[in-house]
């Protein structure tokens, strides 16, 4: 089989020969496998393809649609060489172009590429060499150092543009002084001659050497324009200085473009210079929360003396000391101490918060006055700081819709540029006078030299970089771009109560037969086996003073309960052959137990209260009943106003009884809202709400939100809920103010509206300018602009572009 390749794909969980069947008949459909066979022992799947990158792709969806899962890696590299949109293209297509690589991602604005790739199938020394080959290079190194490795590449890249800027500087100056005013002077070439070749071959030589590699490859990016459009007004000039009779003898001078040729580099050097301080600062969000982390901590040993220790040495379970003013190194529990903590670097909120014994620590937070002792957690990448940044280090990488227009615009720009300078040239020589060929060539190289990809590039990265660390400062964090970007069009946002109207701390205010020992017990034994907050509430009323069962004489009541949960609605369970249920409402209707008089008076009571009302039955009749309260947050009311008063529509969903919803809703300002729901209906009211046209978000934080978070068009977790909920989410708020919700949405809107600024400024520039180079206002006024004009006009488009950028850092939410 000629040209084929030959792929090892791993397989997880493929653990019998009835999951081997499986994953053969998946393989069997892939399209451009040629020849296969499924491994059992090895955990992998044999592929023969001739067209393996396809083929690879598809194998791993197959495989995952049919339940098992392929190991995939995500990993950050930095990038080097790159310099505009035109690079960006040619790194992604070549990566994506090996197989084993699901996909690539790359931010010119970090000069990073983000790759999901199947470890074996390829790895970092492939792909590197894939890059290399067209020019660029790709730094290999661990996670934990990838980010250190962009910081230290970026600051070495600014120090050798600096030198080469300042060089240039140096020698462009007499040039130009030279070049005006002595132009007739004999000597006057020959001296431009020797200050412009420095500036051209040395300081510009990384342009030419970009531009050899990327024809080599049949390629071209922003690099080939600068070497075309310089190296033709300098060969130019080095023959006309060297056979001037050339153009003397036919009644013409010879003109020399020395300066512009040095000038053009010069200010090409000092655009890149500028773009590079402003990309750091659209990136200074994330640095400040890598920052956040000291690098050693006080560890205490076996004998109880605590030992300065470096951070990357500390293990879960070891016992720190915090001491006033530091900041704490891993997530952990408070085991010793009192004292306060400031949390706003982590959730955004200002207020410091006192942390006792069992209180959780995050990473990154500041101790203010007093000591603790800490037992760790989470360590290393496992904390929530690292995850944070983690979370926003992909988010930045991640690419906005409108960037695939951008992308193709790019792919194309600047073959198209090469073309449109030719004919420039073309058409001065055919239809000009006197100067045709002088004037034909000028027109070329100012077209090559203002022509520029990078701020096509720059546009949408930056922008997002400046509204993700915003974001990030703030406690929210946005999972990718498209999210962000879609944010801005919510029409309508649900809530839950629990957990995010609410502050998810419920406690028992009040409880009427609980004096009935078999009850109060049965009560316990029941709560004390469901995960819900209010049965946590439950048990934390109970526990203090647990009483045993009447079927089971002094026995432990969390023991031998035959437990069920009912989503939505309760528990129930069978205790010592007496059935027991406990839960709402809905639950006594349906399985006949009446509520009614001080029954019903004491439950309308409570309900009025925004109590909500825990019901305890047997298989006869009421038992007890229990009033939980869970205080309203107190941002609650203001984020809700500032929702309804930027035009969404806000909606609450609850599984609570209707008076109980309506007292919220009545003191949060929420007109419309929904009780008694289960899980599965927040999703359908969700589809019901983007059927009539809504843009929908869904804010919640439990288990129970997951399907209406994915349901929605944009999922909003609270940050203290569960795990699922956070993974669902595309938005996850650190902290528990709901403020930070208008605030996402304001953040989405102002970061789209920069990057639609960005893109009309961009596309604008190229639309104007280049038609100005190739001198259409000729004919009109005489004017042919100049090639040093050209460069500014080119170095400027980029800086102006990420400075409009980094407005975002000082804009309010």
């Amino acid at each position: 089989m000629a040209n084929t390749t030959t792929i090892l794909l791993p397989v997880e969980n493929m653990d019998s020969e009835h999951c081997a069947l499986i994953v053969d008949k998946a393989v069997g459909g892939v399209p451009d496998v040629q020849a296969y066979h499924v491994e059992l022992n090895n955990r992998q799947a044999v592929l023969v393809s001739e067209r393996p990158v396809d083929a690879v792709r598809n194998a791993v969806k197959a495989i995952r649609d049919n339940g098992y899962e392929v190991p995939v890696l995500k990993r950050t590299f930095p990038v080097t060489g790159m310099t505009c949109a035109s690079c960006v293209a040619s790194v992604e297509s070549m990566l994506q172009a090996t197989p084993g690589v699901l996909r690539a991602a790359v931010n010119l604005a970090t000069n990073s590429v983000l790759v999901e790739y199947v470890p074996g199938v390829t790895d970092e020394l492939r792909m590197r060499a894939a890059i290399q080959s067209i020019g660029y290079d790709l730094v290999i190194a661990s996670e934990a150092d990838a980010a250190a490795d962009l910081e230290r590449i970026a600051r070495e890249r600014m120090a050798a543009l600096k030198r080469r800027l300042w060089a240039s500087i140096a020698l462009s100056i007499p040039v130009m002084v030279v070049g005006m005013g002595f132009m007739h002077a004999p000597w006057s070439p020959w001296v431009q001659w020797l200050l412009a070749t420095p500036v051209v071959l040395v300081f510009g030589r990384q342009f030419f050497v970009n531009a050899w590699k990327q024809a080599k490859h049949r390629s071209a990016n922003m690099d080939t324009l600068v070497a075309l459009s310089t190296g033709v007004a300098y060969l130019f000039s080095v023959f006309n200085t060297v056979w001037p009779s050339f153009w003397t003898s036919r009644g013409l001078e010879a003109h020399v473009y020395f300066e512009a040729a040095a000038v053009v580099i010069t200010f090409i050097l000092l655009g890149k210079f500028l773009e590079e301080r402003a990309k750091a600062g659209t990136g200074s969000a994330i640095k400040k929360l890598m920052g956040l982390r000291p690098n050693t901590v006080m560890r205490e040993g076996p004998d109880g003396h605590a030992v300065e220790t470096p951070i990357a040495d500390v293990n879960v379970d070891d016992i720190l000391l915090v001491r006033p003013g530091e900041s704490i190194a891993v997530d952990g529990v408070v085991i010793g101490g009192e004292s306060y903590v400031d949390e706003s670097m982590i959730s955004g909120e200002p207020v410091p918060v006192l942390k006792t014994e069992g209180a959780s620590l995050l990473a990154g937070t500041i101790n203010q006055k007093g000591s603790l002792r800490m037992r760790a957690q989470k360590v290393g990448a496992a904390t929530l700081l690292a995850q944070i940044v983690r979370t926003v280090q992909e988010a930045q990488g991640s690419k906005a819709p409108v960037q695939k227009l951008v992308d193709k615009v790019a792919a194309v720009f600047v073959p198209v540029v090469i073309g449109i300078a030719l004919l420039s040239a073309v058409a001065w020589w055919i239809l000009g006078g006197e100067h045709a060929f002088t004037q034909g060539l000028l027109a070329l190289v100012t077209v090559l030299v203002i022509a520029c990809p990078c701020a096509l590039g720059l546009a949408t990265p930056t922008a997002i970089m400046a509204g993700m660390g915003k974001g990030a400062g703030h406690g929210i964090l946005i999972k990718d771009a498209e999210s962000l970007e879609r944010a801005r069009n919510i029409t309508a946002i649900v809530l839950d109560k629990t957990g995010t109207i609410t502050e998810g701390k419920p406690a028992v205010i009040e409880a009427i037969g609980l004096d009935d020992a078999e009850a109060a017990a049965a009560l316990l034994a029941i709560e004390s086996r469901s995960e819900h907050p209010l049965a946590e509430a439950v048990v934390r009323h109970l526990s203090p003073h647990p009483r045993p069962l009447s079927g089971g004489e002094g026995s432990d009541p969390r023991v031998d309960v035959a437990f069920e949960s009912l989503t939505g609605k309760g528990a129930k369970a069978t205790i010592g052959g007496t059935p027991w249920i406990v839960g709402n409402r809905r639950l006594m209707e349906e399985h006949g137990i009446a509520i009614t008089g001080k029954w019903r008076e004491q439950e309308q009571r409570w309900q009025e209260g925004a109590h909500t009302v825990i019901w305890l039955a047997d298989n006869k009749q009421l038992r007890a009943a229990v009033a939980i309260a869970d205080r309203i947050k107190p941002s609650a009311k203001e984020a809700i106003a500032r929702l309804k008063a930027s035009g969404i529509a806000v909606y609450m969903q609850t599984g609570d009884a209707r008076r109980t919803a309506q007292a919220v809703a009545r003191e949060t300002g929420i007109d419309d809202f929904r009780s008694e729901v289960l899980p599965k209906d927040k999703a359908a009211f969700v589809a019901g709400l983007q059927q009539m046209g809504h843009v929908v978000a869904m804010v919640g934080d439990g288990i129970n939100d997951s399907e209406a978070l994915a349901k929605a068009d944009v999922g909003i977790a609270m940050g203290q809920g569960s795990d699922i909920a956070m993974d669902v989410a595309r938005v996850t708020l650190i902290g528990s103010d709901l403020t930070s919700i208008p605030k996402a949405i304001t953040l989405s809107r102002k970061t789209v509206r920069l990057i639609r600024q960005n893109l009309f400024w961009a596309f604008i520039y190229n639309i104007i300018g280049i038609p100005i180079a190739a001198g259409v206002l000729y004919p009109v006024n005489g004017f042919l602009l100049d090639p040093m004009i050209a460069g500014a006009a080119m170095a400027l488009s980029s800086v102006s572009v990420v400075s409009n950028s980094l407005r975002l850092r000082w804009v309010k939410l």
